[in-house]
């Protein structure tokens, strides 16, 4: 929800945006996509403008619509998304939720040489996680085993993370890293 001169607005983010959102009542930019439809004016909003457009070119293809858009740019960034394009890889494309054998088809058939103003994206190792150290990768792991988005968990380990009297204390540090990702 975004308030925008004392208006509310609710917008549809990938997990990557709310990753780079600042913390509740802080001021925020999102760049918006507005999808007009006979029964609903939908929002959906992005940290940079390049995920905007990939998301609008995702929308060109038949069988993907806003809604399945913003989980394939939830299920995998922007930078590896267009290398899986670019590359053919269909092994990484279906392993997004809501993306079977036919729509990855689909996908590398229709943008793999529309994806040139992309060329801005750097593909080699962008979604390589980054090590906290053991007990900080640990309590990562658990919290993608307990169901939170990889990219939510690593924000809430790193800010739980930064005091340094828990850092070695699995549970102390997974405690503190629940309370940060709620």
């Amino acid at each position: 929800m975004i308030d925008c001169g004392g208006v509310g607005y609710e917008l549809a983010i990938s997990v990557a945006t709310y990753t780079e959102l600042p913390n509740a009542g802080a001021e925020a930019r999102l760049h918006v996509h507005t999808h007009v439809r006979e029964d609903a004016l939908l929002l959906f909003g992005f940290a940079e403008p390049a995920e905007k457009r990939l998301f609008e070119k995702l929308l060109t293809i038949s069988g993907i619509g806003p809604k399945l858009a913003i989980t394939v740019l939830s299920g995998i960034s922007a930078e590896r998304l267009v290398g899986a394009i670019r590359a053919g890889d269909h092994a990484t494309l279906t392993r997004i939720p809501g993306i079977g054998k036919k729509t990855a088809e689909r996908v590398v058939l229709e943008l793999k040489d529309k994806l040139d103003d992309m060329a801005g994206f750097v593909v080699a190792d962008a979604d390589a996680p980054r090590s906290l150290g053991a007990t900080a990768d640990d309590v990562l792991s658990a919290l993608v085993n307990l169901g939170y988005a990889r990219a939510v968990a690593q924000k809430a380990v790193e800010a739980a993370a930064k005091d340094s009297a828990i850092s070695g204390d699995f549970e102390r540090l997974f405690r503190a890293a629940m309370a940060a990702v709620r």
